[in-house]
């Protein structure tokens, strides 16, 4: 008579116990392309991600059969580029699926302890100087810092709190506020709002409002028309009338699609975030830490050299609502500044 077992882990039964990393698969033996097609960066990136998570990652595995920093980035790549714990995936490395599990939520944690050093306003003044040229020559706005929105990712219905997560599509996810350069690289990523509240709503509670609302500075970001104007916030014209505001909102538009264009290629590279091949199958605050340490691979991805939007989709950006403004929204002041910068460079 077979006596069941109740629970049954495939590393003990494969590798057993002894071991101090249980290196199940060697970067050295696989080709260049097979790590392009199989995690999604090429060999010299999971190189250099191996050394910056490596003390972090022997820290958290410190035991008999702890697996290698190597199988843990391989590991958390499979899952961020295809979105899957599937069995392949697995077998690939060397590793059980819950195993894998593993692996993903340490080096999530790693990537989101890390969050600071890769995505951050650029407070050198050549920099950002050179990031405002940058902008120029896409549309002609001057003085644009960076472009600003809000996008939202599904993830399953949380136990608790579920209508704070419930967004005005009628499915539950997380809002994400971004703020990227004229490169694609984020200089601020606000992951982890609940899908219910409005962008708006998400603005003025963001790190971001209070970094630029009291700050003293000659330039500004730009968001679309579902934001109130500021003195820091470009946001179109609503109803323009003259051909300078025509040519404004055009400009415009050409400038702020660059944050769309950033984040369609977020999702084409990191398939874990893309809703058309389902949803997070997480809490909101594992999902929001997942969404960051993507948003981490992004920018580490940029400064290392690579193309931001090699792996964009094509397809069209949602076209915001034009919102009602609430009451004492106005800013004269803000307003003011966008007809003096439409005189200047669109008369």
């Amino acid at each position: 008579m077979a006596v069941p077992i109740a629970i049954l882990d495939c590393d003990l039964l494969l590798h057993g116990r002894g071991h101090k990393t249980m290196d199940r698969f060697d970067l050295d033996s696989v080709s260049d392309n097979y790590l392009l097609t199989t995690f999604g960066f090429p060999r010299e990136f999971i190189l250099s991600l191996v050394e910056l998570l490596r003390d972090v990652l022997c820290r958290r595995t410190q035991r008999s059969r702890a697996i290698s920093p190597e199988v843990q980035i391989l590991a958390a790549l499979g899952f961020y580029t295809t979105g899957s714990f599937q069995t392949s995936m697995g077998d690939a490395i060397g590793i059980s699926q819950a195993s894998m599990s593993r692996c993903v939520t340490n080096v999530t944690r790693a990537l989101v302890e890390k969050a600071p050093e890769f995505i951050s306003f650029n407070s050198d003044p050549a920099s950002r100087e050179q990031s405002v040229q940058e902008f120029e020559r896409v549309a002609g706005i001057p003085r644009v810092l960076g472009v600003l929105d809000c996008v939202q990712v599904s993830i399953k219905a949380p136990n608790s709190e579920d209508a704070s997560y419930v967004n005005k599509k009628g499915f539950h996810s997380v809002g994400c506020q971004l703020v990227c350069d004229a490169r694609g690289l984020l200089l601020s990523a606000e992951t982890q709002w609940p899908g219910a509240l409005q962008d708006t709503e998400v603005l003025e509670r963001s790190a971001v409002y209070k970094l630029l609302q009291d700050a003293q500075h000659d330039s500004w970001l730009l968001g679309d028309r579902r934001y109130p104007i500021k003195k820091w916030l470009l946001t179109p014209v609503y109803y323009p009338e003259s051909p300078a505001e025509f040519q404004y909102n055009l400009a415009h538009a050409a400038t702020h699609e660059i944050v769309d264009r950033t984040f369609r290629a977020i999702q084409t590279r990191f398939r874990c975030l893309d809703s058309s091949r389902g949803y997070l199958q997480y809490s909101p605050e594992k999902s929001s830490s997942i969404l960051l340490a993507c948003c981490v691979l992004h920018n580490a991805s940029l400064q290392s050299g690579l193309d931001a939007w090699t792996l964009e989709r094509t397809d069209d950006p949602e076209q915001p609502e034009t919102p009602e403004q609430r009451p004492g929204e106005e800013d004269t002041e803000a307003e003011n500044l966008r007809k003096e910068l439409i005189l200047k460079h669109f008369s």
